[in-house]
């Protein structure tokens, strides 16, 4: 199918290269002192929070704020994020980082491994280093990986692109999942049924990344999932 398609998938994916909104990476700081527990979020655009104005309102913000409100204290927490990275350059820009210590390790990957088609066993070599290191350097106790978005939905994308892209996702989270099976110490998290369900309603105006809705509903299923993690907690 895809040697089909090939040519309209092409013509498709520069077309939309070069009319696509840009938005910017959220303002604010990129780390938090808090004494509850520390999180440690490597990744992309949507890691980097693109589709809100501040961190408050995209992923480390709302992360932050919901397990405050679980755990009765403040959650620290350090962002290391830019848009367009696929895994490996996450992990490139990740061994260059000075890293404070952590418990969670929380990463956003995989969209632009499948827009670049980076193979799913390339990308997740990336992310087994990503979480190695985490332990290693942060004292990360807990990995927890988001799967690929619903790709299908998103309103940017033409037809047959977007089709082709969400079904590259899958696969991906398909491998992702796989590759961490039987790990106590990694978990996949898929995004929550309301963002499979409406992921174009809870975008921002890109069509692409989410928005402070989408980012809220996402922040606190890793709460959730984070919350339910035995011996994840205050030091």
């Amino acid at each position: 199918m895809k040697i089909v398609l090939g040519p309209l998938l092409i013509m498709q994916g520069r077309q939309v290269r070069a009319t696509a909104l840009r938005l910017p990476e959220a303002a604010g700081p990129r780390a938090a002192d808090g004494s509850a527990l520390r999180l440690l979020i490597v990744g992309d655009s949507s890691a980097a929070g693109v589709g809100a104005l501040h961190q408050d309102d995209a992923l480390a913000g709302r992360l932050a704020q919901a397990l405050a409100v679980r755990l009765g204290q403040p959650v620290g927490w350090q962002l290391i994020a830019s848009s367009g990275h696929r895994s490996e350059q996450a992990l490139a820009a990740f061994e260059k980082a000075e890293v404070a210590p952590a418990d969670v390790l929380i990463t956003s990957l995989g969209v632009n491994d499948v827009v670049d088609q980076v193979a799913p066993p390339r990308a997740l070599a990336a992310l087994d280093r990503i979480h190695a290191l985490a332990v290693e350097r942060a004292g990360v106790r807990l990995s927890l990986h988001c799967a690929a978005p619903p790709m299908q939905q998103f309103p940017l994308l033409p037809q047959p692109l977007r089709w082709f892209f969400g079904r590259q996702a899958a696969q991906f989270n398909a491998a992702l999942g796989a590759s961490v099976a039987g790990d106590a110490s990694r978990r996949v998290l898929y995004l929550p049924e309301a963002m499979q369900r409406n992921a174009a309603s809870l975008m921002a105006e890109d069509g692409f990344h989410p928005g402070p809705r989408g980012y809220a509903l996402w922040a606190e299923a890793l709460a959730d999932c984070i919350c339910s993690h035995r011996g994840i907690g205050p030091r």
